[in-house]
């Protein structure tokens, strides 16, 4: 009998320690890949079925939990030398870092920066496939392109070939910056891309090909083959030769998403998802649990914002049903711009409305208004814009994700939504999630919704253009709501951003004040890398399934009743919204200044530099102190 309950309390032993192996495991798995892969019925499981862990901890307080790890542990990897940050680099990169590493160090030393060798990935995420490509076809390309800056012994300029509406506010801002890190610069030419869409979307098989020449480039050279001298450019601008030759595929050669998808790896949903047609109705919806989340709540940012993984995407974004602009080639060439999708090979730079304060008009931020103290500000949200986002036409806007934000925030058109027995839960631009899925209290939501939100257009922006803010097709369902200036919004809680024509302007703004950004989008920026969600803003679902969840959460449903039947009500969370709100202001006053802007450029452009020379793989720095 001993022996009997000995075995028995080892075989108990075995299995605590496995539930909390499982337990550590299911932590450390919120913040990585979700594998596209899983079988459907999993998330039917996870959309009616809750663990007891989750009824006793809301899966947004557990997301919470994981970002501040995950922020404690990157910025316990500072580089406090150019030693250190030297070795950083070639532990991460694998090869030297580029001639000027340690005028960019003492540079970034000089302005305070938090130096992390993590918060420059999306430099090589970008250059990466560029290793696989002629030093001299990047030059030739960017010398002949339109609209280029460039860099000639440390003196900067840019092309002024400019023809009517080209915005030229945007190339001001782009030569202001590199003007500011000019001194430190190597001659080089950089072509800038002026549209708000993004240009070069290469097949994924290609790009694979172009990595894995990089591969085969990475090493640490021995320091008598390294060398530190660029070349200089002046005999290639007496060079005659044609400008290489590169196709774009235009407006109404072929639906964007045909164009887009070759750029998805060949195992993701997207890839062999043909475009479609009829865009009449709300758009489809997933079942369950979007892949990327916690019981509903974005844990993967980086998938959450992939359409390569959510093929539904091309029926409900703007950027896929008909973009404004169209200018997309299929071949590696280094354009330089503000965003771009997940399959798209654009460089990224800090956009011209981060740089400017003026840029637009100061449409975009108010350095001098970022808020009142938090008990000071009304518990609610505001959401102020125009209905941009690509060309909606009376056929297609109920498939635009800025028509499906400000109706589902709608609170009198949710109420007649909720009244009326024939809509079952569909509106015009979206259908309705179960209340019981996302534990929601507010069962009488548009009354919740009149009390807490303050969403609008202030022009409809109709396909085609009638000279007028409103639309015959939208009438029923929109009026123009009054403009709020960016420091009155400031006076709210929680600000969303969403996605207009490609990333919002008012992105930066927003982290920078006092309230809770709240932010959906498929665009990639320069500072993805910079900011954790759930510490610095909160994600949302480009379907926006989660929304009212999270309003919940952080807002709380007290109000929310109709008639004299009282409703389940939830407690606020006011104090998570206002530390996230807090930290992330204090994170981007650290990280995400005009300096850091400077910084990751002159960085970047260093490493591009050497990209375009003919000697690139001997170019590095050794000169570490010892």
């Amino acid at each position: 009998m001993t022996r009997n309950y000995s075995a028995v309390r080892n075989i108990l032993l075995v299995l605590v320690a496995g539930s909390a192996v499982l337990i550590l495991g299911d932590i450390q798995l919120l913040w990585r890949y979700h594998a596209s892969w899983q079988p459907a019925a999993t998330q039917g499981d996870k959309a009616s079925v809750h663990s007891t862990a989750n009824k006793r901890t809301h899966p947004i307080g557990k997301l919470m939990s994981v970002a501040e790890v995950t922020f404690q542990e990157m910025i316990s990897r500072q580089s406090l030398s150019v030693s250190a940050a030297a070795e950083d680099y070639r532990a991460r990169r694998g090869r030297h870092p580029p001639p000027g590493f340690d005028a960019w160090y003492a540079y970034a030393e000089e302005h305070n920066a938090v130096i992390v060798e993590e918060l420059f990935d999306q430099i090589y995420r970008d250059l990466t496939p560029f290793w696989g490509v002629a030093p001299k076809m990047m030059r030739d390309f960017a010398r002949h392109f339109e609209h280029h800056i460039y860099v000639r012994n440390g003196t900067v300029d840019m092309t002024r070939n400019h023809g009517g509406g080209t915005p030229t506010d945007r190339m001001e801002a782009w030569l202001d910056l590199v003007r500011s890190v000019g001194p430190f610069l190597p001659d080089l030419d950089l072509a800038i891309n002026l549209m708000d869409e993004s240009r070069v979307i290469v097949p994924w098989e290609s790009i694979d090909k172009y990595v894995g020449l990089e591969a085969q480039t990475r090493g640490l050279l021995p320091l008598n083959k390294v060398t530190s001298q660029y070349q200089s450019y002046f005999a290639f601008d007496n060079s005659t030769e044609e400008p290489p030759r590169t196709t774009w595929i235009g407006p109404g050669e072929e639906a964007f998403w045909d164009t887009a998808r070759v750029g998805c790896t060949p195992q993701a949903a997207a890839r062999f998802k043909e475009a479609a047609t009829n865009f009449a109705g709300p758009p489809p919806y997933p079942s369950g649990y979007p892949m990327h989340s916690l019981d509903g709540y974005v844990r993967n940012w980086t998938q959450a914002r992939d359409p390569c993984q959510q093929p539904h995407l091309q029926e409900a974004h703007g950027t896929f049903i008909e973009p404004i602009s169209v200018s997309t080639t299929h071949q590696l060439v280094p354009i330089f711009g503000e965003s771009k999708l997940s399959m798209n090979n654009d460089i990224l730079i800090p956009p011209a409305a981060y740089l400017s304060e003026s840029f637009s008009g100061g449409l975009y931020s108010d350095a001098n208004a970022q808020g009142a103290n938090w008990d000071e500000k009304t518990s609610g949200v505001v959401w102020r814009g125009v209905a941009s986002g690509g060309r909606n036409r009376e056929e297609t806007w109920t498939r635009f994700h800025r028509h499906r934000f400000v109706s589902m925030l709608n609170g009198s058109y949710m109420r007649e939504i909720e009244m009326s027995p024939t809509a079952v839960g569909e509106g015009k631009a979206f259908i309705m999630q179960s209340y019981a899925r996302y534990h929601i209290g507010a069962l009488n939501l548009g009354a919740w919704l009149q009390d807490i939100a303050d969403v609008g257009f202030t022009d409809l922006l109709c396909w085609p253009g009638t000279g007028q803010p409103t639309c015959n097709y939208t009438d029923p369902y929109f009026s123009i709501a009054k403009k709020i200036p960016m420091a009155e919004q400031y006076k709210y809680k929680i600000l969303p951003d969403i996605d207009g024509n490609s990333y919002s302007g008012r992105y930066l703004a927003f982290l920078r004040s006092t309230s809770l950004p709240l932010k959906a989008t498929i665009y990639s920026e320069w500072h993805d890398d910079r900011l954790i969600p759930w510490l610095h803003f909160v994600p949302m679902d480009n379907m926006f399934v989660d929304v009212y969840g999270i309003l919940e959460y952080f807002l709380g449903t007290k109000k929310s009743k109709v008639n004299e039947n009282e409703k389940t009500t939830m407690k606020s969370r006011d104090n998570a919204a206002e530390k996230i709100a807090l930290r992330g202001k204090e994170w981007a006053e650290k990280v995400l200044r005009k300096e850091d802007m400077q910084i990751y450029m002159l960085r970047l452009l260093l490493e591009y530099a050497r990209l375009c020379d003919d000697n690139r793989d001997s170019l590095g720095f050794v000169g570490d102190p010892e």
